[in-house]
């Protein structure tokens, strides 16, 4: 059977399928699952193109990683048949640990569980199936490996898993800021000591890479109405979660229902294997077919919420470069609480506040390294002509506060209520 198919993406054209092998990974069960996953979970509501999937991404960064694999090849950077295997690998399963509606509902279902954490268990999973093939794999995504540069390809401040999904989530939201010069990039990439390089002819291009990310955040990842809906939805199934635990029969796919009705956190996750079994049935069709169902349900939270969710009837978020006062958060709730009908511990499910946040480059936890003319290494930050490369290495706070449009606009100083 000819395994070297060929996939016609959106972004990049055909993408080729390197090897048997890792067409057998793709068709596993575990990747196919990535189809049902959208990939920036309800932004979907403000962009409506936004509609892409995990899947495209795992295999648009595996396509980035070969042309990487190829840019430094032709640098005389030596890679064997078995590490080039492995780091497609890596990549193609840097994700598969997600749930439904990716980064959204990552510690609901399960409590203090990272979609990477999961990744690493599915790998496990894996490798024992594919009898030992994943092991040089495993090793990368973890980080193990002497040559540090196959897990920077995979994970760091500048990889094709961040390249692919800043250009694919710009091409599916239509949002053009996100526009990156990934194919110069790659061709810029080069191996010093064991560790991943930008040529310094490639500097105005990661640049833009960063600034491009810091918007992406804030306008479409960070969006107000995007963390409104996504509010929601968390709340909607903290709510299931709860009528669940008080004995009460929910709909929902058996899946879902093994979150439902019972507690999971990360001691109890990795005790107990049956729950990545389950984990790994779960996709959003779960959790929306439930949603769809509880509309109807006679529980006012419940389907007051779900309800809204389906029809996009939104709740309004506000954001603000400074906490909330506290007066003014009362009395949203307050309000909330009158118009609903709904007890001091139940407003909860309608009011929030929170801090969200973003750094586009966090050399804290690695660097992006320019290699001089010289042969010698600066931080980006350093390298470049920009004052305000530096500026984005600072983490970016906003003060968000979440709250149903039904009672009106309350302004934070004035505290008076404008219907609309």
């Amino acid at each position: 059977m000819n395994k070297k198919k060929i996939i016609n993406d959106p972004v990049y054209g055909f993408v080729t399928i390197p090897s048997g092998f890792i067409y057998d990974l793709i068709q596993h069960p575990f990747i196919q699952r990535l189809r049902y996953i959208k990939q920036v979970s309800m932004t979907h509501l403000v962009y409506p193109g936004a509609l892409h999937t995990r899947f495209q991404h795992v295999i648009g960064a595996m396509h980035l990683m070969g042309l990487a694999i190829e840019t430094l090849r032709g640098k005389d950077v030596q890679i064997s048949e078995e590490e080039e295997e492995a780091v497609l690998a890596a990549i193609l399963l840097h994700d598969v640990g997600h749930g439904p509606f990716s980064h959204s509902l990552e510690h609901t279902l399960v409590e203090g569980v990272s979609h990477e954490l999961i990744s690493s268990l599915l790998m496990d999973k894996l490798n024992i199936e594919f009898s030992g093939r994943l092991d040089l794999a495993i090793t990368i995504f973890k980080d193990q490996y002497h040559r540090r540069f196959l897990h920077q390809l995979v994970s760091s401040q500048l990889d094709t898993d961040r390249m692919d999904y800043l250009n694919r989530d710009s091409f599916f939201t239509g949002v053009s800021e996100g526009v990156i010069s990934f194919d110069r990039i790659i061709k810029m990439l080069n191996v010093k000591d064991d560790e991943l390089v930008v040529e310094v002819k490639g500097i105005y291009s990661v640049e833009k890479f960063l600034i491009a990310r810091r918007l992406m955040y804030w306008q479409v990842y960070l969006h107000k109405t995007v963390i409104a809906a996504e509010q929601m939805l968390i709340k909607a199934l903290a709510r299931a979660k709860e009528l669940s635990n008080r004995g009460e029969k929910l709909f929902a796919s058996p899946a879902l229902q093994h979150f439902l009705l019972n507690r999971i956190n990360k001691e109890t996750f990795l005790l107990d294997e049956s729950h990545l079994t389950w984990f790994t049935r779960l996709d959003d069709t779960d959790i929306m077919s439930a949603i769809k169902s509880w509309a109807d349900h006679p529980d006012l939270i419940l389907s007051k919420l779900c309800g809204k969710i389906i029809r996009r009837e939104l709740f309004r978020t506000e954001m603000s470069n400074e906490p909330f006062s506290e007066s003014y958060l009362e009395e949203l709730r307050e309000r909330v609480a009158e118009k609903f009908g709904l007890s001091a511990q139940e407003v909860g499910y309608f009011v929030y506040d929170q801090v969200v946040g973003n750094s586009a480059y966090d050399s804290s936890t690695g660097k992006i390294c320019v290699l001089d003319k010289h042969g010698e290494l600066k931080d980006i930050a350093e390298a470049s002509d920009l004052s305000n490369i530096e500026a984005l290495t600072k983490r970016v706070n906003k003060y968000a506060v979440t709250y149903p449009k039904e009672i009106g606009y309350i302004t934070q100083h004035q505290h008076t209520i404008i219907n609309i």
